[in-house]
Parts: C-alpha cells; structure tokens; sequence
C-alpha cells in the first residue's frame, strides 16, 4: 500500500515510521508551530500572575505531582502553570516524531538528524531550566532565559524544516551576495531586540507572582531602548525588501520580506498600545505572540534566499556542508 492510500491512525504513524521528504517536512513545521505555542502558553502563565501555581518542582505542590489545593495559591492559577506543564510532554512527543521520521528517512541525512536530535535535547533542557525558574522563585534572569530557550529551538525546528525540503549539495545563493548578508545582519538584530524585550519584560508589572523579583532597571529607559532597537529592525527590514525588489528576487523572497514587515508593523502598534495603555495584561500576551512571529518570519526571509540542490547519486555520503 502506497503512503498516498493510507488515511486515519494509519496514514500518522507512517508518517513518521516510514516517511517521506514530505512528511518529515510537516513535522518539523508541526514543531515550530508547537514550540511557538508553548512560548505563547508561557507568557500566559506569567502575565496571570501562575508562575508559582506550582511552587515546587518536578511535583506541583510539595506534595503531589498533580494540582492540589495549597495555601495561598487560588487553584485557577495552579491549574494554569500545570496546565502549561503539561504542554511539554506534547512539545516532547512531536520532537520525538521529529527524530523518528529523520532517523528512518530513506536515504539517512546526518545533517537532518542532527538538527532533528536538538529538538528532544532542547525540550529536555527546558523541563529542567523550568525546575530552575521555579527553585529561584522567577527569577528574571531565569524566566528570560526560559523564553530565550524556546526561542532557539523555534529557530533549530525552522531550520530542519528548511532541510527538510532541500537536497544537500552546496548552499546556492537565490538573490546577491550582499543582500544575503543584509538578511543575516536583519536575524542578529531581531535577536538582540528579543532579548531587549526579556529585560523589559523582567523590569515590567508582570513577573509572573507578586512575590517575584523584578530587574532593577529604570522601566522608561530599557522601554526606550528596545523602542529603538524596532527602529533598527524595521529599517533594516524596508532596506531588504528595497533591495529584493529592486533587484528583481524570486517572488517568496520578496513576499516573504512584505510578510515581516507587515507583522512588525503590527507588533509596533501593539507595542504602543500597550504602553500606553498601562501594560495590560493581554496586550503582553499578545506582543509575546507577536515577537514569536516576527522571529520566525525573519528565519523565513533568509532560507528564501538560498538553497541547496540534490547531490548527484555519486556524490553519498550525503550533508557534509554546513547548515
């Protein structure tokens, strides 16, 4: 039977038991979109004030490992942080299908699989930086990082969803040179203003838990400053779509760009609004979901503009160029 007939539990499991370019493909793009739900869920927790509905960790009240009432602790907000717990066994069992599908794939790429192996290292990583942000009572340099991490699996994810749909000869460029490294100079700038938006974050209202510390930072001041890095990253976005389209780039490079901006543009009203609006706690939630985007569509921009073509059957083994 062909894995075009098979439908339902069958047609899933052989998705990733015996796949194809394809379905390798869709399950990487299944972890972005898992890995950017969890970072969403995240900021969920803390913008509730849940960062500590379970105050212990690996169990969630000292003792059970499942929500139970506690003092001090409304239920809601334990269910909350739990519920978030949860999410990362679904995170988990997606990067497992990841490597499944990697590792099975015919013929065997070593550059898929290493890329697909960082998706359950990463998760496990995060369950234990958890205990970490839970053991320093949120920390802000703990919970930061805990974002931040999340933030790099996304962008590993991106990339084995990127493989995925490549052969593995040489990088070949699709637009100049110059506006390639325009386009990596773009990622680097999104990921200092990601890290910005963690110190305004930290320094901000919402800590996560009343009892939470909180950067000692004057708030005006690295809200400025992050202001000023979206400057920079919208500008530098306008000058690459500028040059894409001047230069006549392949159409997705072009339209990928347009996308970029448009979200940024987006998140830049958000940004204000909420600012203006006091930080509402909704407005943060959703400029978390905003900047998750931006970091993804960014990621996008650049592999539209290269590419890797298949390597003559000569050629195996396969994968010794860099991602």
């Amino acid at each position: 039977m062909s894995s075009t007939t098979r439908t339902g539990p069958l047609a899933f499991v052989h998705s990733f038991w015996s796949p194809t370019a394809t379905s390798t493909r869709r399950w990487a793009l299944t972890a972005v979109v898992a890995n950017a739900g969890i970072t969403v869920t995240g900021a969920a927790v803390r913008v509730t004030g849940s960062g500590l509905g379970c105050p212990t960790w690996p169990k969630c009240t000292p003792d059970s490992f499942v929500p139970a009432a506690h003092d001090d602790i409304p239920m809601i907000n334990t269910l909350i942080e739990f519920g978030n717990r949860l999410l990362t066994f679904a995170v988990l069992a997606v990067a497992v299908a990841c490597v499944l599908a990697a590792l099975r794939q015919t013929p065997r790429r070593p550059g898929l699989v290493r890329l697909a192996l960082l998706q359950p290292a990463g998760v496990a990583l995060q369950g234990l930086w958890g205990g970490v942000v839970v053991h320093s009572a949120l920390n802000p340099v703990t919970v930061g990082a805990h974002f931040l991490i999340s933030i790099a699996l996304t962008a590993a994810c991106w990339l084995m969803y990127v493989r995925a749909g490549e052969g593995d000869g040489p990088v070949r460029g699709l637009v100049h040179r110059d506006i390639r490294i325009l386009g990596y100079a773009l990622v680097a700038a999104v990921a200092v203003l990601l890290v910005a938006g963690v110190v305004v974050t930290g320094t901000g209202p919402h800590s996560g838990d009343v009892l939470a510390s909180r950067f000692d930072f004057d708030i005006e001041t690295v809200a400025r400053l992050h202001a000023d890095i979206v400057y920079l990253v919208v500008g530098l976005t306008f000058a690459l779509l500028f040059a894409l389209h001047v230069t006549g780039a392949p159409r997705p490079a072009l339209r990928a760009a347009q996308l970029l901006l448009g979200i940024e543009l987006a998140q830049g009203v958000i940004g204000y609004t909420q600012y203006f609006l006091a930080v509402p706690a909704f407005l943060v939630g959703l400029h978390v979901l905003g900047s998750t985007l931006v970091w993804i569509c960014c990621l996008n921009v650049v592999s539209r503009m290269r590419t890797r073509a298949a390597l003559p059957a000569a050629s195996a083994p396969l994968d010794h160029a860099a991602v």
